[in-house]
């Protein structure tokens, strides 16, 4: 009896000491719970309902939903847009306007007053201001379409001088600082055409050009089909890839600036080669 009351103190401090310890490593527990303690242990004791986002496993709609995110994001910003609208107002003429300017050419020319018009009115507000600055610079492209088309499209010789009648208005205007991306989207415009000008030239397309003026629809397509195979020729397959190898170079070296008037440039630059492509694609269809 005498050894059971001297056992049964040491089993009750026994029992509160595990009894505190337990007490303590739960708190101990919950603590690193709180705190975001990433162990293996602390994770299958954290509630389900703190568990984050980042630690479930990614569906497809997560997926999805974050390449949608990263589009808009990369569309959001300026000198993106910018390359994106320029590439298109290069590709407007050839759908839009060359239609057009055949059937009448008066209107297509005064629609040059419209698009300035509005180009400067979009000008005038924040929000606006880049789209204003493009469409300034898209209304010189469109002039001198609307002339070249509409009045001298059978003679290739004029072309390239006829496309250049903007070019001392965007030159007084970039020495007064005006309607930056406009202008360099203009004369990203004018650059393709000249490199696209001298394809012709090189390969002695321009009498197939002038045939095609001025012959009636119908022969067309034999018209297409002889450039084709003059295009198929070695002289005009290096020059393809020569000049084709510059508009890239002169397209993607000013991509590496942050300037929106470089990405307006190259924009028009690089589109010249889908616009050209068209041409390519017409003959071998012809």
């Amino acid at each position: 009896m005498q050894i059971l009351q001297s056992i049964t103190p040491q089993v009750k401090d026994a029992g509160a000491l595990q009894i505190s310890n337990k007490s303590r490593a739960d708190r101990s527990l919950r603590k690193a719970v709180s705190e975001g303690d990433d162990s293996p242990l602390v994770s299958l004791c954290r509630p389900l309902s703190s568990v984050s986002c980042s630690d479930r496993v990614p569906t497809p709609s997560d997926s999805g939903n974050r390449l949608r995110h990263q589009v808009a994001l990369l569309f959001s910003r300026t000198r993106v847009q910018a390359f994106a609208a320029s590439a298109f107002l290069v590709a407007v003429p050839v759908f839009i306007q060359a239609p057009l300017v055949r059937l009448v050419p008066q209107v297509c020319l005064l629609t040059t007053a419209i698009w300035l018009l509005l180009g400067w009115k979009l000008l005038q507000k924040a929000s606006t201001q880049l789209w204003g600055d493009l469409i300034i610079g898209f209304s010189w492209t469109w002039l001198a379409g609307a002339v070249y088309w509409g009045w001298f499209r059978w003679d290739p010789y004029v072309h390239l001088p006829i496309e250049a009648l903007g070019l001392p208005i965007v030159l007084i205007l970039l020495r007064y600082g005006k309607a930056k991306i406009g202008n360099y989207f203009y004369l990203g415009s004018l650059l393709g055409t000249a490199i696209t000008d001298l394809y012709f030239y090189c390969v002695g397309l321009i009498p197939y050009w002038r045939a095609l003026m001025v012959n009636p629809p119908e022969q067309a397509g034999v018209i297409l089909h002889n450039a084709l195979m003059r295009m198929e020729t070695y002289q005009g397959v290096g020059s393809a890839i020569v000049l084709l190898s510059l508009l890239i170079m002169l397209g993607t070296i000013p991509l590496r600036s942050h300037s929106t008037r470089w990405w307006a440039f190259s924009g028009a630059v690089l589109s010249t080669i889908l616009v050209d492509s068209l041409f390519f694609v017409a003959a071998i269809f012809a």
